[in-house]
This record gives C-alpha cells, structure tokens and sequence, in this order.
C-alpha cells in the first residue's frame, strides 16, 4: 500500500494536538485518519513547528499538511490546496424577540457560497427580503462587511465598527437590528451575561468572501495526491462523517 505522510502541528487543539500521553489527537487527527482508510494508504504523521510548516512540505519531509491551515491566495503561490474540509463560518445574529430569530431561509441551515447556485441565491434573496430596511452591525474592513456590500447592498443599512465587542453592545442595546460576525465569536457572546437575548437566524455562510475555510496543502506538482484527497473529502462531506467528527470536537458542526 502506499504510505502518505502528513503533517500536522499537534499544538492548534481542537483541530490538532499532542496530548498527555504524547499522542496526536484532534478533530484532523480523526478527520485524516479516517480519509487514509477510505483512500486504502497507510498514513504516518508528522509533527512540525507552523513557522516552517510550508518550507518542510516543500523539502519533501511529508506529502500533505493538515494543521488547520485557511485557504489563502498568499499561500497559493507555493502550495495547491484541497477543496476545503471545515470552518467556522459566519452568521447573523439578532434579538430574541426581533421577530427576526430563527429565520429558515430555503430551508438552508448552511450556504456555500463557492459555486453558489439557484438556492444558494434564493437564500441570499429570503435574507434580503426579511433584512429589508433593517440596520445590520458590523466590524469595518472584515469579510462581514465584503458580504453585505455584495449581496447585500442598498437592502440592508450597514453600520460600521471598530470592534466586535462595540457592535455586539448595540445589537443588545437594540440599536442594531442584526450583527453578522463569525459562529464562534458569536457563540462567545451569547455566552455571556450582555448576549443573554441574542439569538441566531438564518444559515451560517461559508465560501465567496468568506473564504474557502481550512484545506490540505500538497506540492504544487502532487496533482494525483490532491485529487485522492478531494474525492474523499466532498465524499465524507456529502455523507456527514466530517460533520460527526466537528461536532466531537468543536461541540458544533463546523464542516463545509
């Protein structure tokens, strides 16, 4: 059988990590392993320090990174990317009793926007017909606000803020109608004593200006390793393995 190495940095947890026992452990530990059974190779891990993460794939010393690493166009330039396997996404948030909380926009709990076709449209065109008019909060010069610029525009009143903290005070204070920030952060929020009336709406969104999420990184000229890896990544995608797995170890499904 064919042996793929793969490195990873085993200090990022709950994406990857060494434990007590010196053991690797993680949601891509169980998320790679898995996908080396599927693909019938052997896999070993590597563990290597993120600053030389990328000129050690380069040098040979494994054939595959999975460290939690964002698809980025900087990183492009040196390495190909799988399809991405997992993110947090982002999604809007509002008061309780807004008459906005729970949205089910096309029936969609999660919007892809890579490739986006006609439902992932007539999600986006649900959210603007409920948004209509509304003010949406916030921070300036983040993929938030790429997303309500484009699809958007002209629907919704942007407000613009330094900081995620300000804008989760004023949707609070009701002086926002809907903040639209990452799952986590928001997560955060409600969490505590200031977000106890905040509730999500609508489907969490990933792809498009949100960017392609976490994937594995292979040299630029391994294209039948990035293929093996793409096939099955959409296939634990498709059938809800990769979701089981976040859901283990992020306490949420942060699958794509």
């Amino acid at each position: 059988t064919q042996t793929i190495r793969i490195g990873t940095e085993g200090a990022y947890p709950p994406w990857n990590n060494i434990n007590s026992a010196g053991d690797l452990e993680g949601a891509e530990i169980d998320f790679g392993n898995e996908a080396c059974e599927r693909m019938g190779v052997t896999c070993e891990w590597v563990t290597q320090d993120w600053d030389g993460i990328i000129p050690a794939l380069l040098q040979g010393k494994y054939d595959i990174i999975i460290a939690g690493m964002s698809i980025t166009e900087e990183r492009k330039e040196k390495v190909n990317f799988t399809t991405g396997y997992m993110t947090d996404g982002a999604r809007f948030a509002v008061l309780k009793d807004s008459g906005l909380a729970d949205l089910n926009i096309a029936g969609m709990a999660k919007v892809n926007l890579n490739n986006a076709g006609g439902k992932e449209q007539a999600a986006i065109g649900q959210l603007i017909a409920a948004m209509d008019g509304k003010t949406v909060c916030v921070q300036s010069s983040t993929i938030h606000q790429n997303f309500l610029e484009k699809h958007m525009s002209g629907a919704v009143d942007v407000k613009l803020y330094q900081a995620v903290d300000d804008h989760n005070l004023d949707l609070a204070a009701g002086r926002c109608d809907a903040i639209l920030a990452d799952v986590g952060s928001i997560i955060d929020f409600m969490e505590s004593d200031g977000g106890v009336d905040v509730a999500f709406t609508g489907p969490t969104f990933s792809g498009g200006v949100f960017g392609d999420g976490v994937g594995g990184a292979v040299r630029k000229e391994d294209g039948d390793i990035l293929e093996m890896w793409n096939n099955v990544i959409m296939e634990m995608s498709k059938d809800g393995t990769t979701a089981e797995i976040t859901k283990k170890w992020f306490g949420r499904d942060i699958s794509m």
